[in-house]
């Protein structure tokens, strides 16, 4: 075997190994473990959004309350 095909057998034996640990060898890999952040994150910002969304509305619900009572 030449020290070419010696290297190419060693690259792909260490392309093999860092390709198990981000995909997983049975066990979740960095992939999935960067999935799981990634929809934390999304829930998240979801759930901020959705209390934005309410402190504005009762904030414009507030506001038209108090214009009410000064009218009247």
């Amino acid at each position: 075997m030449t020290d070419f095909e010696q290297r190419v057998l060693e690259d792909l034996a260490m392309l093999k190994t860092q390709m198990k640990s981000i995909v997983g060898n049975g066990q979740p890999g960095r992939l999935q473990h960067i999935e799981a952040n990634v929809e934390r994150h999304d829930a998240a910002l979801q759930r901020f959004t959705g209390a934005g969304i309410l402190f504005g509305s009762l904030l414009t619900l507030l506001h038209l309350a108090i214009d009410f009572l000064r009218k009247h």
